[in-house]
């Protein structure tokens, strides 16, 4: 009985804890506004798009946010601050170079106007929320990968692995053995497989980083339509400069198809090999996007009824979405590990037609 009150009192304290985690984003959204507007009605869509879109901060919790650096090209040169004066994007920023205010995360000149009327704006390269991930996950996957070749070096590839290299050693082989050789070939995979490799991390890393917008001061690096656009691209440059001779011919002039029709499928195929890298930027932005959206729409309705009875209803919803989240941010890094290197074997691929 002992036992089982302990037990249960432990559970109690880990279910207390998960919830306070799931509604502080909502709580630090309500409260980081001004006291004239607290009375205001809740409007989930803007506290979503809060935790989805980038910021110049990590808001933790009411008032309380670490500001960023923000790096502006001005007309009086390079004006660099951090972004605490905008007081959570409200507030005027004054510097020797300029007036900056800020408006839904864009940063322009305070009472200028460019052209056509609409407010001037300098050129942002400043580290936001998502920039700041960024770094954050090239640090930790460089240092995964150094740690795991040293180890390979003081140990020998015949020792059996240890530490770190013992957990991503088995992804490694996977990612190898079933992702790169099958779709591009034993003898041209080599080339091919340290892209595929740091491409498949990258994306699942910054995933499961991704997960943490749930919490307060997270990041949605994942959920970025530059960001999914930026490894498309990539994938898009490899494969395109990496066609061979069979390759381009099948795109421009496909063997066993009439020559007028030829004509016609020449743009289609070209057309295709654009609509593919499309696909791929499309795929892991809306799987990513889409799931924190579900999560924080099954949150806001507590705060929509106002019931405990609702809380209770739609929290074992929300676990499960999150361990679900958990499994797609590996399947989306699969996915786009496996697409990239099917398309890359498709390019290689020796012409066996007669």
């Amino acid at each position: 009985m002992v036992g089982f009150n302990k037990l249960g009192l432990k559970n109690l304290g880990n279910f207390a804890i998960v919830l306070f985690f799931l509604a502080a984003p909502i709580f630090s959204a309500r409260a980081s506004s001004d006291e004239g507007e607290s009375t205001e009605e809740f409007k989930p869509g803007d506290m979503i798009m809060h935790h989805v879109k980038d910021t110049h901060e990590f808001h933790l919790w009411g008032d309380v946010a670490i500001p960023l650096p923000v790096i502006l090209w001005t007309d009086h040169g390079l004006d660099v601050f951090m972004s605490g004066g905008f007081y959570h994007g409200d507030g005027t920023v004054e510097t020797s170079k300029g007036t900056y205010v800020m408006h839904h995360e864009k940063i322009y000149y305070a009472g200028e106007h460019g052209e056509e009327g609409h407010a001037a704006m300098p050129l942002d390269f400043s580290i936001t929320r998502n920039v700041f991930s960024l770094f954050m996950s090239f640090v930790l996957i460089s240092w995964l990968f150094i740690s795991i070749a040293n180890a390979y070096k003081r140990r020998g590839s015949d020792s059996a692995p240890k530490g770190v290299q013992s957990f991503f050693e088995p992804i490694i082989l996977f990612v190898r053995d079933e992702i790169v050789i099958p779709n591009i070939g034993e003898k041209k995979y080599h080339k091919y497989l340290p892209y595929v490799l740091t491409l498949f991390f990258f994306i699942w890393i910054n995933n499961l980083i991704g997960l943490v917008p749930f919490f307060p001061g997270g990041s949605n690096l994942s959920g970025n339509i530059a960001f999914t656009f930026t490894l498309s691209l990539l994938t898009y440059i490899i494969v395109q400069f990496s066609g061979n001779k069979a390759y381009w011919k099948h795109i421009f002039w496909m063997p066993g198809v009439p020559v007028p029709v030829r004509f016609i499928l020449a743009p289609i195929e070209l057309l295709g090999t654009v609509s593919k890298a499309f696909a791929l930027m499309i795929r892991l932005f809306a799987n990513i996007t889409g799931g924190h959206i579900v999560v924080l729409s099954l949150a806001s309705m507590v705060f929509l009824f106002k019931s405990y009875v609702v809380g209770g209803v739609v929290t074992p919803f929300i676990l499960f979405i999150m361990v679900l989240e958990l499994l797609v941010a590996a399947i989306q890094a699969y996915v786009f590990a496996l697409l990239t290197s099917l398309f890359i074997g498709m390019a290689v691929a020796d012409d066996d037609h007669h």
